[in-house]
């Protein structure tokens, strides 16, 4: 038996061959059973198809698959390690959707980073697919490959990096704020890190009318007309920092509220911790090492930490979002995702814990109340 992780890991994938395998959804043993299955009676069903292609999810798979699409061009904690270094990534997110929505997926790697190229690409295999997963693709790049193809598709397109994370954020984020007795609105959230997954939660933020949040890059606070912002952080500039704070993450946090770090290891010093407010909320979510430990949080005075980790409480983990998200979708027939949705999601998602506390403000991905409570309420009449 190996003894590290890291020796099981690759002793069960090489002896499994991956995570994930196509079953039978039919019988298939005589002769009555082919001419159904295959000709002559698919014949029959693809001539239907052909005059009604809307029904195609009624008679295909497409109703339940999910097509999880990336270049590998920003794996976790990886980085730029490309399609087939991506590959058990994107199969480990096939087996999450079966596993906790019994819904099917086909992981499908790109030999490609040009966004247009992508797009393209993604475009032309749409009909193959109920749903669009984009995963692992680099910032900014991830911004406007979602984009076009939601503007070019009929069918739901989330980047998962990005909307995911945001969901189990916000929701983790309406727990910790009754555990503290604040007013979620009205606090004061600042945001390290403006990459896929730290615009994903600004705009969540900003669409549910949190009014002070500030944003920080390696730079420092971005603001309106700062030197050197990009067209994307002229953008983040335009929703955040209503007071035009200029300076650093130390002048960010002072009298913050809430921290949420989706940057780098150990950038939250005791120094910046204690500049915060009271019962202050901290959510370091670098990966593998969080932005500070859950100790050092705690001794300078954090009220709730969360990471990305499963060895602490409170894991913010994107599994806890897309298996519900995606199969609410489908059961609402939906062809747009939108922010509404999305909070509705977090909303649902927070919901499953009745009575929050410190340690205990996110569920736990196999709690089996998580994809129904979203599901049913993601699109609500």
């Amino acid at each position: 038996m190996p003894d590290t992780l890291s020796e099981q890991a690759l002793q069960l994938h090489k002896e499994n061959k991956g995570k994930i395998h196509i079953e039978l959804n039919t019988p298939l043993e005589t002769k009555d059973d082919l001419s159904l299955v295959y000709t002559p009676g698919v014949a029959d069903v693809s001539r239907h198809l052909s005059k009604h292609p809307e029904e195609t999810n009624d008679y295909t798979w497409r109703g339940r698959c999910v097509a999880v699409i990336s270049d590998g061009s920003a794996v976790l904690g990886l980085g730029n390690i490309g399609p087939e270094g991506a590959y058990p990534v994107m199969e480990g997110k096939c087996a999450l959707f079966k596993r906790f929505a019994g819904l099917d997926a086909v992981p499908i790697l790109l030999s490609t980073q040009d966004p247009d190229e992508i797009i393209d690409t993604v475009i032309r295999i749409a009909p193959s697919f109920g749903a669009i997963n984009l995963e692992d693709i680099s910032a900014p790049r991830c911004f406007y490959i979602e984009e076009q193809l939601k503007k070019k598709l009929n069918i739901p397109v989330i980047h998962d990096d990005q909307w995911g994370t945001a969901v189990v954020v916000y929701s983790g984020l309406l727990n910790a704020c009754k555990v503290t007795s604040r007013s979620f609105k009205k606090s004061k959230i600042v945001v390290n890190g403006v990459g896929a997954a730290g615009t994903a939660i600004i705009k969540i933020l900003h669409h549910n009318k949190v009014k002070n949040i500030i944003a920080c890059d390696s730079n420092g606070i971005i603001y309106s007309n700062r030197e050197g912002n990009s067209d994307h952080k002229s953008y983040i500039a335009s929703i955040t920092n209503p007071n035009i704070v200029k300076g650093n993450l130390e002048v960010a946090a002072q009298n913050a509220d809430i921290i949420i770090g989706v940057s780098k290891a150990d950038l939250f010093t005791d120094t910046i911790i204690r500049s915060m407010n009271k019962e202050s909320i901290v959510f370091a979510l670098a990966n593998p090492n969080p932005e500070i430990m859950p100790e050092a949080a705690k001794s300078a005075g954090v009220a709730v930490i969360a990471t990305g980790r499963s060895d602490f409480p409170n894991q913010v983990n994107n599994a806890l979002g897309f298996p519900g998200i995606f199969k609410g979708l489908f059961d609402a027939h939906v062809t747009e995702v939108t922010l509404e949705m999305l909070t509705n999601a977090a909303v649902s998602l927070s919901a499953v814990i009745e009575n929050p506390d410190t340690d205990h403000i996110i569920p736990s991905v196999f709690d089996p109340e998580v994809v129904p409570s979203i599901s049913k309420n993601i699109v609500k009449s």
